[in-house]
């Protein structure tokens, strides 16, 4: 303790105040440790399959119990009542929610897009406030009465649109594009080439052809907030479309104008929501669901990859798969049933061959 150390990680040297010791990510953690030895000096993390006598591994899942047996790693983050059944060379750190633990240590020593602060861009607005220990990089362009929190990180290539309102300690990734009037809560990260508050897909039929709506309304994304890599959230026509705290977006999502996505939802990647669809909080889609416009769909709803959804779903903890989606259970027997088809189809033509040699009798 007291000493200084380089860490290195994912090609990343890092400043530590402290040596990093199994003792200490106990202490950081509220974990415990159940043997006296343990100053083992963590410089990296690792899997448990891949770690070295210097790296902090974690163990959640049971089914890779084997790995610990195996593992090198200096120090494994273990459930709070973990028993070895073999002996383990690794420093064992207990704690009720070893995932979590592991994230906060790597979040804090090993990420490496560690908190960068200074203005590089010379495209920024005489009209636009900037928050303590911001970062604007280099051909970033802020337009007139952008407003940026404290802390927040805007990489390269990005084009923050007039009147946006970015919170604290928020991350915009480069090539991001986040249009007029659109509003970025606290905490939120925004990965690269993602479009926020883009035209929705309106237009009125007109004498044969498309003339389009004009869209007047905006994006806001509430606080805890993250969209993947290439999504794209359509402004409102009028209004918001709104993604609520801690909602979390895959890649290559697409939210269609006045969407409204519910609290700690979560959105795998190449899923499209329609325009005016409402989506209770806690809810969890998988890739490429699709979902039809003004729907109401319930809290806490699931819904399997590649499953359309193309009506009201009214009760909450729905689980639904399939097209149109229905619930697991439903749908499993109709797989089964039609599984089963050519060889009643089969049965039926037997069958009716027999009335016909019947009949001729």
């Amino acid at each position: 303790m007291g000493k200084s150390a380089v860490i290195y990680d994912f090609g990343i040297n890092l400043q530590a105040e402290t040596m990093l010791t199994a003792k200490e990510i106990a202490k950081q953690i509220g974990g415990q440790i159940l043997v006296s030895e343990s100053d083992v000096i963590i410089t990296n993390a690792a899997k448990l399959e891949e770690g070295k006598s210097d790296s902090l591994g974690f163990l959640s899942n049971p089914k890779y119990e084997q790995a610990l047996y195996e593992t090198h790693c200096g120090a494994v983050i273990v459930p709070l009542n973990f028993k070895p059944q073999h002996p383990i060379a690794a420093v064992l750190i207990h704690h009720d929610n070893p995932y979590f633990a592991f994230c906060t240590i790597l979040g804090k020593y090993f990420d490496p897009n560690k908190h960068r602060t200074g203005i590089e861009s010379k495209h920024i607005h005489e009209t636009a406030k900037l928050g303590n220990d911001v970062h604007i990089g280099s051909t970033a362009y802020l337009e007139e009465s952008v407003s940026v929190g404290n802390n927040t990180i805007i990489y390269p290539g990005a084009y923050i649109g007039r009147n946006v309102k970015i919170g604290n300690n928020c991350i915009i990734y480069p090539n991001v594009v986040i249009y007029s009037d659109c509003i970025v809560g606290n905490h939120c990260i925004i990965q690269a080439g993602s479009v926020i508050g883009g035209d929705g897909f309106g237009f009125a039929p007109v004498n044969g052809k498309y003339v389009k709506i004009p869209q007047v309304g905006n994006v806001v994304l509430e606080d805890w907030v993250e969209v993947g890599s290439n999504c794209s959230i359509d402004r409102a026509t009028m209004g918001s479309t709104v993604i609520k705290t801690g909602t979390k977006l895959d890649n290559l999502v697409q939210i269609a104008h006045n969407v409204e996505i519910g609290e700690h939802t979560v959105i795998a990647a190449q899923t499209g929501i329609s325009g005016s669809t409402k989506v209770g909080g806690y809810s969890q889609f998988g890739g490429q669901v699709g979902v039809a416009g003004h729907l109401t769909i319930a809290p806490k709803t699931s819904v399997g990859g590649q499953a359309g959804i193309t009506g009201n779903v009214t009760e909450e903890n729905q689980k639904l798969t399939g097209t149109p989606a229905t619930d697991v259970r439903t749908f499993l027997k109709s797989v089964a049933n039609n599984r089963k088809l050519s060889a009643m189809m089969q049965e039926l033509e037997t069958l009716k061959r027999e009335i016909e040699s019947i009949k001729k009798l």
